[in-house]
């Protein structure tokens, strides 16, 4: 019975991310480029050819582990600041909180390339108000510093935005959550003489488990698959393409170089690699699942 109520789900997305994915795949098994696309040459079958020459590349594998890099310091970095403040939010006033909410959903809600833009000009080298209050304050390294030509500091820069506008989907879902959980359960345990740490990690957590789970495998998803934030506040990339992750690896490869076969074979393969970290992540936490109940 559950299954039918699925169903009209199911089936719309299917129809609308079902076909994508297949062209997707189609795509990546052709020598595709400029000359195929406008109809000027054939299409040339490769099988897995674009696979291996990507595999085969050194740059593919520096791109893919500076993606599973940034990915995790913005899962984590949301993770961290959506369930601290969510507990922040339980033990404050409700004016307060209106006004937490109401921030956090304003940050949720800006557009990806305006959010991008903002953090671009409060950091700008000569003009941003980030340099002009640490120079104020006596840090006098940060005149006219550039936070986007170092490598590692143009990621700390964009995960910083991206942590910004992802932690307001966790805070919004754990809070939930927490406020669900009846204060009985709490009471409880503190007269059974559990610490607060105690009470959080035994009772709490297991309950919030679902909870955090949807969080997680979200903020995984989104988080892997950053494409504006990088390609706004980096310029495409950074200097030498050192900012470089997966989605713009496989913009650049498409729509820059025209290799539209490279560039397909690097979405079928972040595909994989989702579908991957998820199941795997699920799985885990289910295993986790069944040792609390035993």
């Amino acid at each position: 019975m559950a299954l039918l109520y699925l169903a009209p789900a199911a089936l719309l997305l299917i129809a609308m991310m079902g076909y994508p994915l297949y062209q997707l795949v189609q795509i990546s098994l052709y020598e595709y480029g400029q000359a195929q696309a406008s109809g000027g040459a054939p299409l040339e079958f490769l099988g897995a050819g674009n696979y291996l020459e990507l595999l085969g590349d050194e740059r593919f594998w520096v791109v893919l582990l500076q993606t599973c890099a940034f990915a995790a310091v913005c899962v984590l970095g949301s993770l961290a600041a959506g369930i601290g403040l969510a507990v922040l939010a339980t033990r404050i006033a409700p004016l307060p909180r209106i006004l937490l909410f109401l921030a956090a959903i304003g940050a949720w809600a800006t557009p990806a390339v305006a959010g991008s833009t903002v953090w671009l000009f409060l950091f700008d080298q000569d003009f941003g108000l980030v340099n002009e209050v640490l120079t104020g304050i006596g840090i006098s390294a940060a005149e006219g510093m550039s936070w986007t030509y170092d490598k590692y500091l143009a990621f700390g820069l964009v995960a910083a935005e991206v942590i910004w506008c992802s932690f307001p989907f966790v805070l919004v879902t754990t809070y939930a959550g927490l406020t669900g959980i009846p204060g009985e359960i709490v009471e409880a345990a503190a007269l059974d003489g559990a610490s607060t740490w105690r009470t959080a990690r035994s009772v709490l957590l297991p309950m919030l488990r679902p909870v955090l789970l949807i969080a997680t495998v979200q903020s995984i998803i989104w988080d892997f698959k950053v494409f504006t934030q990088i390609y706004v506040m980096t310029n495409g990339g950074g200097v030498a393409g050192q900012n470089m992750v997966l989605n713009v690896y496989a913009y650049q490869e498409a729509f820059a170089a025209s290799n539209y076969g490279t560039g397909s074979a690097i979405g079928v393969v972040m595909t994989a690699l989702l579908l991957v970290i998820t199941l795997g992540y699920l799985r885990a936490q289910r295993r986790n699942g069944t040792e609390v109940l035993a």
